[in-house]
C-alpha cells in the first residue's frame, strides 16, 4: 500500500514539473506586451524570469528590466524587439534567434525613434545585433552580440547607426558580425568596445566630429575605416592582427582635421592606410604618439596625400616601414615637428651627444622598395639574396639609387613612451601576468629536475689510471 501510494505520488510531482515546464515553453512575448499596456508612461516594469517566445513592439516610452533573467526568443523570424518611439530603455535580456533574411535586416533590437537607451543585454543568433535608424541622443552600453554562424560577407552588422545624431556606444563587445557601422551619423563617441572575428571592426561614413577611443580591435579584416569623415579624434585604441584582403589597422579616405594618437597597431597587414587624408588644401592631419609595429607594411599612403604632421611615433619592425602605393613621394608631409621627429627601428645613424635625436636625418632609400610600389609581384623577393643584390647595385651606382621617399629631419633614437588609457593597461596586465606566473612555474619545476637528477660519481686520479690501463 505504501509503494503504491509512494509510485503516485511521484508520478503526479512529475506530472506537476511537466506541466510547469510546458508552461514555461509556452510563455510569449504577449505577456510583456500586457504589461507594457497595464504601465504608466515612462515608468518600470521588471519582466517576471522566464524565456518568451515571439516579437515585441514597444510603442510606449518605458523602462524594461530583464533584471538578467529574460530570454526573448525570436524563433528566427523577424527582428526580435522592434521600439518605435523614444524615451525607452531596454536593459538586462537575452535576446536570441532573429531572422535571417537578406531583404528585411532583421535585428536583435530595431529603432526607429530615440532617444533610446539599450545597455547591459546580451544577443545571441542574432542577424543584426542592435539597428538604430533613426534614433538620435542614444545610448548603446555594456551589450555582447554575437552573429549568426554565416560567411562573413553574408552577416549583419554588430551595431548599425543611420543618422542617429549625438548617440554614445561604449562598453559592447561584438564577435562574429559583419561590421560596426556608423553612417551619417555625427557627434559621436565610440569607446572601449571589443570588436573581434569581423570584417570592419568599426566603419565611418559622413560621421563628422567624433572621438573614438579606448577600443580594441583584433583579428578582424580591418580594424577602423574612416570615409568622407571630418574632425575625428582616433585615441587609444588597440589594433592588432586585423588581416583580411586590404588587412588596414587604421584607414583613412577623403577625411579632414584627422587626429590620430596613442594607438597600437599590431600585426596588421598594413598599420595605417591614408588615402588623399586630408582632402582639403586648408585642412591638416595629426599622427601622433602611435606605436606601428610588426606590420608587414606600417604606414602605407597614396602618393597626394599631404598636410599631414608625423611625429614622436614608434615604426618597429615593420617589413616596410612606410611606403607609397604607386609611384611617388610623401614630401608634402611633415614628419617631424618642433624638433621631434619618430623612432624608427631600422634608422642607421648616430646620437652622439645622446640627447635623443639622431645626428643625421632619416632618408629611407630603397631601390627594390621603389620597384616594389611598381610591381607588388616582387614581393615574392623581400629578404632574398635577389633584394640584397638590388640594393648592393643601387649603392655601387648611386645614379640608380632613388630620391628619399620622406625626410625625418629629427629622428629618434629611442622609442618613445606610449601613453595608453588605463583600460588598455588593465586589459593586458592579466594575460602577462599569466605568462610570467607560467615561466615561473616552469623555472621552478626545471630546477627542482635539476636538482633531483641522478649525479655522476667523481672520479679520483687513481680510479682515471685504472680505466686507462685496464
Amino acid at each position: 500500500m505504501l509503494r503504491t501510494q509512494i509510485i503516485v505520488g511521484l508520478c503526479v510531482l512529475l506530472a506537476l514539473v511537466a506541466g510547469v515546464s510546458a508552461q514555461e515553453r509556452q510563455r510569449t512575448t504577449d505577456e510583456i506586451a500586457r504589461l507594457i499596456d497595464l504601465a504608466s508612461p515612462g515608468s518600470t516594469v521588471v519582466i517576471p524570469a522566464g524565456t518568451y517566445e515571439g516579437n515585441l513592439r514597444i510603442e510606449k516610452a518605458i523602462v524594461l528590466d530583464g533584471k538578467g533573467l529574460v530570454i526573448i526568443d525570436g524563433l528566427g523570424k523577424g527582428s526580435v524587439v522592434e521600439i518605435v518611439v523614444g524615451n525607452v530603455t531596454l536593459r538586462g535580456m537575452t535576446i536570441r534567434n532573429s531572422g535571417s533574411t537578406v531583404d528585411q535586416e532583421p535585428a536583435g533590437v530595431r529603432a526607429f525613434d530615440g532617444p533610446v537607451i539599450i545597455e547591459n543585454n546580451r544577443f545571441e543568433d542574432v542577424y543584426f545585433g542592435i539597428d538604430l535608424r533613426p534614433a538620435a541622443d542614444s545610448i548603446i552600453r555594456n551589450n555582447v552580440v554575437i552573429g549568426k554562424d554565416l560567411k562573413i560577407g553574408r552577416r549583419g552588422d554588430g551595431i548599425r547607426l543611420w543618422w542617429s545624431h549625438n548617440t554614445i556606444v561604449e562598453d559592447n563587445t561584438i564577435d562574429a558580425a559583419r561590421d560596426m557601422v556608423f553612417w551619417y551619423s555625427e557627434d559621436l563617441t565610440v569607446a572601449r568596445n571589443v570588436v573581434t572575428n569581423s570584417r570592419y571592426g568599426l566603419h565611418f561614413m559622413y560621421s563628422h566630429n567624433t572621438t573614438i577611443q579606448g577600443n580594441q580591435l583584433t583579428a578582424n579584416s580591418v580594424g577602423i575605416y574612416l570615409m568622407y569623415s571630418n574632425n575625428i579624434d582616433l585615441v587609444g585604441n588597440s589594433i592588432i592582427n586585423n588581416r583580411g584582403t586590404s588587412g588596414y589597422g587604421i584607414g583613412l579616405k577623403d577625411c579632414d582635421a584627422i587626429t590620430v594618437e596613442n594607438n597600437t597597431l599590431l600585426a596588421n597587414r598594413v598599420g595605417m592606410y591614408i588615402d588623399n587624408s586630408p582632402s582639403s588644401v586648408d585642412s591638416f592631419g595629426i599622427i601622433k604618439g602611435n606605436k606601428i609595429a610588426f606590420n608587414e607594411i606600417g604606414m602605407l599612403s597614396t602618393p597626394i596625400t599631404h598636410d599631414n604632421v608625423i611625429t614622436n611615433n614608434s615604426f618597429i619592425e615593420n617589413e616596410e616601414q612606410v611606403t607609397v602605393h604607386g609611384r611617388g613621394q610623401l614630401m608634402l608631409n611633415e614628419f617631424s615637428a618642433d624638433g621631434i621627429g619618430n623612432f624608427w627601428s631600422n634608422y642607421s645613424g648616430f646620437d652622439q651627444d645622446n640627447d635623443g635625436i639622431g645626428d643625421f636625418p632619416h632618408e629611407p632609400r630603397s631601390l627594390f622598395r621603389t620597384l616594389l610600389a611598381r610591381q607588388p609581384n616582387l614581393r615574392i623577393f623581400l629578404h632574398s639574396p635577389a633584394q640584397q643584390a638590388i640594393e648592393l647595385t643601387a649603392r655601387a651606382f648611386p645614379e640608380l639609387s632613388p630620391k628619399p621617399m620622406f625626410i625625418d629631419h629629427s629622428p629618434l633614437t629611442r622609442p618613445p613612451e606610449l601613453n595608453l588609457l588605463a583600460t588598455s593597461q588593465q586589459s593586458s596586465r592579466a594575460p602577462m601576468v599569466a605568462f610570467s606566473a607560467g615561466l615561473l612555474f616552469i623555472s621552478v619545476i626545471g630546477g627542482w629536475l635539476i636538482a633531483h637528477q641522478p649525479r655522476l660519481p667523481v672520479l679520483t686520479n687513481s680510479d682515471l689510471a685504472q680505466s686507462v690501463f685496464i
